[in-house]
C-alpha cells in the first residue's frame, strides 16, 4: 500500500525522537497506536456493512431473476389439495394407500 519499507520506519523514529524527546514519545506512540486502532475498526465497519449491502442487492437480484424465470405454477393448500392461478382445484389424497401384497395387480 505505501511502500515503506525498515529504513524509512527507522529514520521516521530518530526524527520523532529528536523532535518530542525520550520523555514523551512513549506515550505519543500509544496514542498514535490507539487512533490508528480505532481508524481501521471505522474502516473496517463501513467496508463489511458495504459488503453486506452488496450481498443483499445480488441476492435481490438472485431471486428476482428466479421469479421471473420459474413462475409459481401452484399452491399447496393446507388440508393437502392443489390449487393453481386459476383457481381450479385438484385434491390429492391425505395419506398414500399402502399396497397390500396380497391382492391382486
Amino acid at each position: 500500500m505505501f511502500d515503506i519499507g525498515a529504513l524509512e520506519l527507522v529514520l521516521v523514529g530518530v526524527v520523532a525522537l529528536l523532535v518530542v524527546g525520550p520523555e514523551r514519545l512513549p506515550k505519543l506512540a500509544r496514542t498514535a497506536g490507539l487512533w490508528l486502532g480505532r481508524a481501521r475498526r471505522a474502516f473496517m465497519s463501513v467496508k463489511s456493512e458495504i459488503d453486506r449491502e452488496i450481498k443483499a442487492e445480488e441476492l435481490k437480484e438472485i431471486l428476482r431473476k428466479q421469479a421471473q424465470s420459474n413462475p409459481l405454477e401452484s399452491i399447496i393448500e393446507e388440508d393437502g389439495g392443489v390449487s393453481d392461478r386459476h383457481g381450479t382445484r385438484s385434491h390429492r389424497p391425505s395419506k398414500p394407500t399402502a399396497h397390500d401384497p396380497t391382492d391382486p395387480p
